[in-house]
């Protein structure tokens, strides 16, 4: 993440946005529950009006260095872990990042046309490298099999609200322990935000613990920036219990929101760095007409 890029309140700006749209169902086919995701729960918790603008009126938001930079390093701990264990080094890291950036830009002409000028494409993967270095500080890889990779997930709650997204990694003991592991090539978020950065942890713990009745035993956010550092949680079945509860109450509050049209902009810091505020009235911007009507699973992701 570039020095300018936060994370706020447990809000990564940098990965804001990581999980795909719904795919059409068959023709005549029921409606599918309503949906939400981790970045789209805390969209909604951030601002209200922010979860309009992505989830409702969808409006495109252009790659930048620091959400392309997260994609990479993704993309490149992706590809290290499909070799065997005794090759998962720096040096294979190092060797995967030209070409792993290649085949994202071949497949996102965003991605492809980010950089006018080499030297900030050179800066920008110099960045990606110093987080790669910062990952071979925190732990080694030659040492894991993890169970799944870049898994996706999904549930839903007796209410009918279905939880979904991606974990990073997860990975289990002989005993049948998990541990859910989430890179960050963002900032340590301070002491005082630390309970929520975890957020998007115990959601995922909740959902596979619905899914697989095991509370995972570890969360571990590995922040790959600077010189690395690792932050772990172990939940339990409360803590879980009160990550539904409030995902409920959330979903109960973007439900009156969609139904009123009452999407209300909440400023904060973050205002610095979001793309649509030429349509926020806090800055003297308009947003567009709701669509009509709105959305019934307001959340593609």
């Amino acid at each position: 993440m570039s020095a300018g890029s936060p994370t706020v309140a447990g809000v990564d700006i940098e990965n804001a946005v990581d999980e795909p749209a719904d795919a059409p169902g068959p023709a005549g086919a029921a409606a599918r529950p309503p949906a939400l995701s981790p970045s789209r729960a805390s969209d909604f918790m951030t601002c209200p009006l922010l979860y309009r603008f992505r989830v409702i009126d969808r409006i495109p938001e252009p790659p930048t260095a620091a959400t392309a930079r997260g994609t990479l390093v993704h993309a490149v701990l992706e590809r290290l872990f499909d070799q065997p264990p005794a090759e998962r080094t720096p040096l294979a890291a190092a060797g995967l990042v030209d070409p792993e950036w290649l085949r994202l830009c071949a497949a996102d002409e965003g991605l492809a046309a980010l950089f006018e000028e080499e030297s900030e494409r050179e800066r920008f993967i110099a960045d990606a490298h110093a987080a790669l270095t910062g990952y071979f500080r925190l732990e080694d890889p030659r040492r894991l099999e993890p169970a799944q990779r870049e898994w996706y997930v999904e549930t839903e709650l007796p209410s009918g609200l279905r939880l979904r997204g991606y974990v990073d990694r997860l990975d289990a003991t002989p005993a049948g322990d998990l541990r859910i592991v989430d890179y960050k090539t963002g900032k340590v978020p301070r002491e005082a935000y630390e309970a929520s950065a975890l957020f998007q942890m115990k959601f995922y713990a909740l959902v596979i613990w619905r899914l697989r009745g095991v509370i995972p035993r570890v969360l571990q956010l590995m922040y790959l920036s600077g010189e690395g550092e690792v932050l772990r949680y172990s939940p339990d079945e409360a803590d879980l219990r009160a990550t539904e509860r409030k995902l409920e109450a959330l979903w109960a509050a973007i439900s009156r929101a969609r139904e009123s049209g009452d999407f209300r902009p909440r400023p904060s810091r973050l205002c610095d760095w979001c793309r649509h505020k030429a349509l926020c009235p806090e800055f003297g911007g308009t947003p567009p007409p709701l669509p009509v009507p709105v959305p019934a699973a307001a959340a593609p992701s």
